[in-house]
This record gives C-alpha cells, sequence and structure tokens, in this order.
C-alpha cells in the first residue's frame, strides 16, 4: 500500500509519532512518503485564481506538484497536526488553501475518490475536535470517501513529556485503527459525497463555476452525463 503522510508540523511531535504508530501497525508492504510543513512547502496562497484557469500558473507550482504527485498516487493520507489556537496548524492549513481549485466546487480529480484517510491532532488541552474538521472539510470537498479522526489531548508539551498511561491508552488505540486499515475493504462513496458532486455538476452545468475551463473539464470527463468518479 502507498501512503503518503502529511504533518503540519517541521519537528516530529506528539501528532507525528501517533500517525507513525499507526503507519507501522498497518499490515502489509507498505511504501510511505513522508511531507512536513512549513519545510517542503513554505509558502501561502496568494489568491492569484491563476490556477483557476491552469494549475500549473501557480506560483509554487514546482514544489507543490511534488506534494500532489504522490497524494495522487498513494492508497491512504495520514494527516497529523498539533492543535495551534483551537485549530489546524497554519503551515497545513496553507498547503490545504493551495489544493482550492482540485475541490468538487472546481476540477476534482477522480482518484481522490478512491481513497483512505487518517486525520490525527493532539494538544495539550482542548482543541483537537475543531483541528480534525479543518482538515476533514477539505478532505470531503477534495472527494476521500473514508476518513478516521483521531484526537487526544496528551497533557504534555512533546512526545517524551507524555505519560505512561497516556502512551499506553495510545498504543491500543493506534492499534485498532491500523487493524481496521488493515482489514477494511475498498472504500465506498457516501450518500453526503454524491450529493455534493450532484450539487456542484448542476452549477458547472448552469456556467456558474469560477471559469469556463472548469465546465470544459466537466464535459470532458463526461460528468454532465451520468458518469462518475467513483465508478472509474
Amino acid at each position: 500500500m502507498k501512503i503518503v503522510m502529511l504533518n503540519g508540523q517541521n519537528h516530529k511531535g506528539s501528532s507525528y509519532h501517533i500517525g507513525r504508530q499507526i503507519i507501522d501497525k498497518t499490515s502489509g508492504e507498505n511504501e510511505v512518503t513522508e511531507f512536513f510543513f512549513p519545510k517542503d512547502l513554505n509558502h501561502f496562497c496568494l489568491g492569484c485564481y491563476k490556477c483557476i484557469e491552469d494549475d500549473s500558473a501557480c506560483p509554487y507550482y514546482s514544489e507543490k506538484k511534488i506534494i500532489l504527485e504522490a497524494i495522487n498516487d498513494a492508497d491512504l493520507l495520514v494527516i497529523t497536526t498539533p492543535t495551534y489556537c483551537m485549530h489546524v496548524s497554519a503551515p497545513l492549513k496553507s498547503f490545504i488553501d493551495m489544493t482550492f481549485d482540485y475541490w468538487m466546487v472546481h476540477r476534482p480529480k477522480k482518484c481522490m475518490f478512491r481513497k483512505r484517510a487518517v486525520v490525527i491532532s493532539t494538544s495539550a488541552g482542548s482543541g483537537t475536535k475543531s483541528a480534525i474538521k479543518d482538515v476533514c472539510d477539505a478532505l470531503l470537498y477534495l472527494g476521500v470517501p473514508s476518513v478516521m479522526k483521531y484526537g487526544i489531548a496528551v497533557q504534555a508539551m512533546n512526545w517524551e513529556s507524555i505519560s505512561e498511561k497516556k502512551k499506553n491508552k495510545i498504543d491500543r488505540d493506534t492499534t485498532k485503527i491500523a487493524t481496521k486499515l488493515s482489514t477494511d475493504k475498498k472504500p465506498s462513496v457516501g450518500l453526503k459525497t454524491k450529493l455534493l458532486f450532484h450539487m456542484m455538476g448542476m452549477m458547472q452545468k448552469n456556467g456558474w463555476g469560477s471559469s469556463p475551463i472548469e465546465k470544459e473539464y466537466w464535459e470532458k470527463e463526461g460528468w454532465f452525463d451520468g458518469k462518475r468518479p467513483w465508478k472509474e
């Protein structure tokens, strides 16, 4: 299985260690590629909208392309983020911002509708729920049909400071998640994603998209004629 790990921080903290536990416990021969933000993409979206006409026109496309190509080839995405001020880390949010042209409202990628993802967040206290939601909202609009969530208040500033009792709980929890990932069948697209895709399709068909390029893309894929990315 090809796994891409997206980490919302440069250092290997609590969220990273939990993500690695899940990956290492997942059975089979796994090929793992890791990215760290901001190290691997240290930019903010400029809002120039050049990607709406041509994704390669993004000023940071050469760096973004490396990450996106790995994601396209992956079977599983493992996304980790610390909880910063009750939400996802700024570097990871910046990467999410630079994928908006691949959302269903614009030019979705067929491969995203066949992937699974695990979203992990840790905090010293509260906030993991809202941080995880930030990422899950993006995954929904990208079309990812199967997303597992794991948030935990570690009550520590780093992995080494977490109590043994808490680490034992994490160990049990990551084993359960890894077992499910190892035994689950091919993910199926749910009703919410199907309805959202239908709504976006109607919008594009009526010419309400951000650019005629988007409508041409939907027409070329045959999605106005009943074809669906998760069935191909």
